[in-house]
C-alpha cells in the first residue's frame, strides 16, 4: 500500500462539476492499494498518518500531528501510485489490486481514520475525479509499507 501525503490549508474533490469532498486544515491522502495489500498495511498506515508530527507547534517545529490540531482528512483512491514506470514508457499495473478488493480496502482505510473522531471526508472510487489543494509549506511525503515483503 503507498500513500501520497500532502498537508493541506484546504483541499477539494469535484466530479462532473459537482464539488463531493472538501476540507480545511489537515491531509490529502491520495491512497493507492497493491495486488497483495491486507487490513495490516492499512492499519499502519492510518495510525501512520494520525500520529506524524508534520504540522508545526508554536516555535514552528514540525511537532504537531493532525490529532493535536483537530485537522480534517480528505481521502482519494489513486491507483496509478501502484504504477510501475521502471521499463518502457507506458506505465504497467500488474501490482495494483483488482477494483474490487481495492475498494474494500480503501474503505477500511477510510473507517480506520474515521475512528479518530476527526472528520474525513472522501472521493468518490473510480470516478474521474478533479482534485485541487493548497499544499501548506509545501509538505509531501510518500508512505509505503508492504508486510508481504518482509516474511523472511
Amino acid at each position: 500500500m503507498k500513500l501520497l501525503l500532502q498537508r493541506v490549508s484546504r483541499s477539494s474533490v469535484t466530479v462532473a462539476e459537482k464539488k463531493v469532498a472538501q476540507i480545511g486544515r489537515g491531509l490529502l491522502i491520495l491512497l493507492g492499494v497493491e495486488a497483495h495489500d491486507t487490513t495490516k498495511e492499512a492499519d499502519f498506515l492510518a495510525r501512520k498518518v494520525s500520529d506524524l508530527r508534520i504540522f508545526e507547534d508554536d516555535q514552528g517545529k514540525m511537532n504537531l500531528s493532525i490529532r493535536n490540531i483537530s485537522g480534517e482528512f480528505l481521502v482519494v483512491s489513486q491507483f496509478t501510485l501502484a504504477g510501475d514506470t521502471s521499463r518502457g514508457n507506458r506505465p504497467g499495473f500488474e501490482t495494483a489490486a483488482k477494483p474490487d478488493i481495492a475498494k474494500q480496502l480503501y474503505e477500511y482505510f477510510v473507517s480506520r481514520l474515521q475512528e479518530t473522531g476527526l472528520r474525513v471526508e472522501t472521493g468518490i472510487f473510480q470516478a474521474d475525479m478533479q482534485v485541487e489543494l493548497i499544499n501548506d509549506g509545501p509538505v509531501t511525503f510518500m508512505l509505503e509499507k508492504s508486510f508481504a515483503e518482509n516474511k523472511s
